[in-house]
């Protein structure tokens, strides 16, 4: 199955184990509110987000899947017309942390782009605020699982904490591609990866709360973890030959 996007608005996934803060972040980032009542997501909510990209609009759609939808047949049908995710673990839960790899082979097995790629992947350490039981301490460790893993990049987030506490680790934006809204997606069950390494520098950046923590001039008020996945050339590195999204 084939599909040809020429629009302005992305389709992104937000997955991850039960609990893991996944409807928190996105709460936090479209309407700066946090609770700790939120009950449990069943099946998929959504929320949007409009953003300024350069000279246009973009319309951000994120799409909460209920961190039980891995163990479903569901998942196929939430993933169809994604053009980016990104996988939450929470940082005081080992489990969640090994929990990462299951839903990334099941994001790829599900979607991925016709040249063989799968879709912009990025990784959210949250509930940085908290002690930390995973080894998101050892920056260099999780750079090399993210390459390991497939991922364009990983960032500590907090939606408990609204405020910019923590300063953000400077990234380099190595090298750019022409931004297109033309995307071709393919629904498949196998795939293949291309390795392509390019200059690596200091892929772990800090994002609490949905303060934006780094601003690019050309990128309105869009966090770097989205930027990630509306442009992943901005990535430090890549493990692959990704299109621009």
């Amino acid at each position: 199955m084939m599909w040809i996007c020429l629009c302005s608005v992305f389709q992104v996934l937000v997955i991850g184990d039960l609990g893991v803060g996944k409807t928190s972040i996105i709460k936090r980032y479209v309407h700066q509110t946090y609770s700790t009542n939120y009950r449990a997501t069943i099946g998929v909510d959504f929320a949007l987000k409009v953003l300024n990209w350069d000279s246009e609009t973009v319309r951000l759609q994120l799409w909460d899947i209920a961190g039980q939808e891995r163990f479903g047949n569901m998942t196929r049908v939430y993933y169809r017309e994604a053009m980016g995710a990104f996988i939450v673990f929470d940082v005081t839960r080992p489990t969640t942390f090994e929990a990462i790899t299951k839903w990334k082979e099941d994001l790829d097995s599900k979607l991925m782009l016709t040249n063989r790629e799968s879709i912009a992947t990025v990784l959210l350490a949250n509930k940085c605020d908290h002690g930390r039981e995973v080894l998101t301490n050892n920056g260099v460790k999780m750079d090399q699982f993210c390459k390991d893993n497939g991922f364009v990049g990983w960032f500590e987030t907090s939606a408990k904490v609204g405020t910019r506490t923590h300063k953000a680790h400077t990234y380099v934006h190595t090298h750019t591609h022409t931004h297109t809204h033309t995307h071709t997606h393919t629904h498949t069950h196998t795939h293949t990866h291309t390795h392509t390494h390019t200059h690596t520098q200091n892929m772990h950046n800090s994002f609490v709360g949905g303060g934006v923590l780094i601003q690019p001039p050309s990128m309105g008020l869009t966090p770097p973890y989205l930027r990630y996945l509306l442009q992943p050339s901005s990535s430090p590195y890549n493990t692959r030959s990704l299109p621009p999204i």
